[in-house]
């Protein structure tokens, strides 16, 4: 092993429970084929809200993954994690238990916490006091699902959540990374999740003018890059990566998907919602990125955006692409899969982290559906409709969220 990769932070496991499917394959599949999981709310009676639709996780039960007073105790968000934990942590052969000594830490971040229980507790307090559940405070606060996961798991080590709005999930890993090269653990279960399609949430942000109102076409809603895009499509889910050091994951002759090859963070300091004109903090956390990973811009392959489908997101991150990357952001790639699972929330930025170890394991980067009439501003290529056959060996992936948070990641294959 090379000095360079000898202090290398791999993804070794990854475990997904999405919009186009309930493990890591089947929504890879999903994405490579374009398909949407965009359809009408099921979750509560959208009738008469100007927006009806989202990207829902479909045909999960919890009931077959948890036993009743675990049910009675838990959020969805905090199901959704354990589940997508599970699975990432088969995938890596990561033997797990009770063992106080082990050096197994948990990060799993989330946006909007246990939206789903707020607000159905406090429709019991209005009606009856006596029938808000014991376990409501515990199971809605935002470090539950890396609490439960760390139980599910028998993880002794650190344990952490952040909430970094929209830039959520792809910070879990830089966090894992940072703990693991600080020696504070070998092994991190990093990622992402939210489950919070309710009424409120979905008043608040349809007031706000960020959701697309497409209801008609629920799988044509998402228009990343579009000129005729309306907003963003409110999803849930979540991606859970088993994040180890080089050094740890080749004494247990593990084969790693990427490295985590560098990051950063900025903040736009601006408004709680609204970007910083021009992209300027955006097109820093880019810079800083490719810096920690030392690399040049016309090292990257690939760009997994954030791509949100709203009118001035699309615009601002071409705008600060082209300005880090100059004449390479042409021969570029870069695509959202926001445009086939709608807006993941926190759980976004470890989606668009998925996506990428996958399209360097089979060499093909999926498509931004939907992109039938390329926004004059949005000018790069972004791999419309169909999934590219391409090599991608080093790749950044791009998360921004509500209040200006700026978290971009370079990710490498090995």
């Amino acid at each position: 092993m090379s000095q360079q990769h000898s202090n290398a932070v791999v993804v070794t496991g990854i475990g997904a429970l999405t919009p186009v499917g309930n493990d890591r394959e089947d929504t890879w599949a999903a994405l490579l084929g374009g398909h949407s999981g965009v359809a009408e709310i099921t979750r509560f009676d959208p009738t008469g809200m100007p927006t009806r639709i989202a990207a829902e996780v479909k045909h999960f039960v919890p009931e077959d993954h948890f036993d009743r007073k675990r049910l009675r105790r838990s959020e969805r968000f905090s199901q959704y994690a354990v589940v997508a934990a599970r699975e990432a942590v088969r995938d890596a052969g990561i033997e797990t238990g009770s063992d106080p000594e082990a050096r197994l830490g948990v990060q799993i971040n989330n946006a909007v916490a246990g939206f789903p229980g707020i607000e159905a507790a406090t429709d019991q307090m209005h009606s009856d006091p006596r029938k808000v559940s014991p376990y409501f405070v515990s199971s809605v606060i935002p470090n539950m699902p890396a609490c439960e996961v760390a139980i599910d798991l028998g993880a002794h080590g650190p344990v952490n959540a952040s909430a970094l709005a929209c830039a959520s999930g792809i910070h879990a890993l830089l966090e894992a990374r940072r703990t693991i090269l600080a020696g504070e653990a070998d092994v991190v279960i990093a990622g992402g999740t939210d489950s919070a399609i309710t009424p409120v949430m979905f008043t608040g942000l349809s007031n706000m003018g960020a959701l697309s109102t497409r209801n008609d076409e629920p799988e044509r809603a998402s228009r990343p890059f579009d000129t005729d895009r309306d907003g963003f499509v409110f999803g849930e889910g979540a991606v859970v990566m088993v994040v180890e050091s080089a050094a740890h994951a080749a004494a247990r002759g593990a084969r790693p998907y990427m490295e985590i090859s560098g990051g950063a963070l900025t903040s736009d300091a601006f408004h709680v919602s609204a970007p910083y004109p021009e992209g300027t903090h955006a097109e820093t956390a880019m810079r800083r990125a490719l810096a920690t990973a030392h690399l040049a811009p016309g090292d990257i392959d690939y760009i997994c955006a954030h791509g949100t489908a709203t009118r001035i997101n699309d615009k601002l991150e071409t705008r600060a692409v082209r300005s880090v990357f100059g004449e390479d952001a042409d021969r570029l790639l870069v695509s959202s899969p926001k445009s086939m699972v709608g807006h993941m929330i926190g759980a976004a930025g470890a989606l668009s982290a998925m996506v990428t170890a996958l399209a360097m394991r089979d060499g093909a980067v999926p498509p931004t559906v939907n992109l039938d009439t390329p926004d004059p501003e949005c000018d790069l290529d972004y791999v419309p409709h169909t999934a590219r056959k391409t090599d991608v060996h080093t790749a950044m992936v791009n998360a921004f969220g509500f209040g200006g948070q700026n978290v971009v990641a370079v990710l490498r294959k090995l």
